[in-house]
């Protein structure tokens, strides 16, 4: 039987959970972790940067628990620590002692918490759009964590995701819808940005001290026009943590990776290289 679609790929048991993950090139290991927009996966996250990233890296890329085409166990709780155990289980089952750790919005915070909590596990970190310090939940993200399913509601949040407009084409927001509606997908969804919402925007945050002592070279990268997490999130984590650089894309949204694909990659390939 083919595949369904170009997002399942690989599996493999990570922390007891049926993972669906994809592998691509040679090299030192780069690991991407998602966001958590309606219908996500890995590689509808990833899809643009993983080639150029697979020139230089062995890049892998999961979708975490309660995500993408990773099983969804009936009794699967969705919080941090959850999703920590889960990406760390991961490295374990593809026999990842230490990883190059790049993290996108949700990705971001379970990045930042995943070096925290396991330094050692950890060897550069990009955090791009990044959860996982305080903020004012914005309109953007309450009504991305707040999606029920409709191509009309995918295309208003597909809005909000860019810049520019001209990437987000009808056929883009049918895919996502149809992701987000396969089954088990949006119940899962549903279950864990409950309202009020700035409560999940609050659990996802690690300690401003822990933050301060991260040991690991860091970029910290956003869009300048970001409506979904705020720029000064990554001023804050920039700040915060000694062995940072920001790096911001002006004329982009929350969408950095696919909106400057290229550079973004470039910029990554030239960090992982220096």
């Amino acid at each position: 039987m083919s595949n369904p679609s170009p997002e399942v790929g690989q599996r493999v048991v990570a922390a007891g959970i049926a993972t669906n993950y994809h592998d691509v090139g040679h090299g030192s290991t780069v690991m991407l972790i998602h966001g958590s927009g309606p219908g996500v996966s890995a590689w509808a996250n990833w899809r643009l940067v993983i080639p150029k990233l697979a020139e230089q890296h062995r890049v892998l890329a999961p979708d975490m628990v309660g995500f993408g085409y990773t099983d969804r166990p009936a009794q699967q709780r969705y919080n941090m620590d959850e999703w920590v155990k889960h990406a760390v289980g991961f490295m374990d089952a593809m026999g990842i002692e230490k990883t190059h750790l790049v993290g996108n919005s949700f990705g971001g915070a379970l990045a930042l918490a995943l070096a925290i909590r396991h330094p050692e596990r950890v060897e550069r970190l990009v955090l791009m759009g990044s959860v996982g310090v305080a903020f004012d939940i914005t309109p953007g993200l309450d009504a991305v964590w707040g999606y029920t399913p409709s191509f009309e509601n995918m295309r208003t949040i597909m809005d909000l995701f860019a810049y520019d407009r001209h990437l987000v084409s009808d056929e883009l927001a049918k895919l996502r819808y149809e992701a987000s509606i396969q089954p088990g997908f949006q119940e899962s969804y549903a279950q864990m940005f409950p309202a009020p919402r700035q409560q999940w925007v609050d659990s996802m945050t690690s300690p401003e001290q822990a933050i301060k002592a991260l040991p690991h070279d860091t970029l910290v990268i956003h869009g300048r026009e970001d409506r979904i997490i705020p720029p000064s999130n990554s001023y804050t984590l920039a700040q915060w943590i000694p062995r940072s650089q920001l790096h911001v894309f002006g004329q982009c949204g929350h969408w950095t990776q696919i909106e400057h694909a290229k550079r973004f990659a470039d910029l990554l390939n030239d960090f992982f290289a220096d």
